[in-house]
């Protein structure tokens, strides 16, 4: 029997840590970039660290994109973008000269600080989320709570819509987005404790 959840293994991402926290979640999950089981999950996680064109050059080489299209676009099933996996939703990035995705209207940049003795890049410590609107993905989960953040490139959208979170670091950038069933945020709920089980939780729900 197939897992409900299946997470995207294309080298890219902690797919292991991932996996053991849902286990610890008794949310049943498998490692996977064969074609039949994403297409026989209920669910997909698209976790990710690292470079945006390298990411997306593994997603191509493991002929992963026709079938997440199918699966995401046309089935409807919820999907999951972790981090680097948020970003690639997107249309482009600064990091790659290669087209990400393209499920949300938007893009990925370099943080521009001003104030580099006291915001660093990368962004790597808790940070406070502001919920801008209703979401199954965040019920129960207070407006100002924290997540753990690491990454160097932030997501910006161009439809209000589909933002689902803002966070301040040094300015305000997306930390979250939602469409339809799709689903990003730019924060590890994997290693973010309470609320970022209570994340994982509600996605499962969905």
């Amino acid at each position: 029997m197939s897992s409900q959840v299946v997470i995207i293994d294309y080298g890219m991402g902690n797919t292991n840590s991932l996996k053991n926290k849902l286990a610890r979640l008794e949310i049943n999950s498998t490692i996977s970039s064969d074609e039949n089981v994403i297409r026989k999950s209920n669910k997909i996680i698209l976790p990710g660290i690292g470079h945006f064109g390298k990411a997306m050059e593994r997603l191509h080489k493991l002929n992963l994109i026709n079938v997440l299209n199918e699966e995401v676009l046309v089935n409807r099933k919820p999907i999951l973008g972790i981090c680097l996996g948020m970003q690639l939703m997107g249309y482009k990035s600064e990091e790659g000269n290669v087209k990400g995705l393209s499920w949300i209207d938007g893009e990925t940049v370099r943080f521009n600080l001003r104030d580099t003795l006291r915001y660093k890049v990368p962004h790597v410590c808790w940070n406070e989320i502001d919920i801008v609107k209703k979401s199954a993905l965040m019920e129960n989960i207070d407006d100002l709570s924290e997540f753990y953040f690491d990454h160097a490139f932030h997501f910006i959208g161009n439809n209000d819509s589909d933002i689902l979170n803002i966070t301040e670091y040094e300015y305000r950038f997306v930390s979250a987005i939602e469409k339809e069933n799709i689903f990003g945020v730019q924060y590890h709920p994997e290693k973010s404790y309470e609320y970022g089980d209570k994340l994982l939780k509600n996605f499962h729900r969905l």
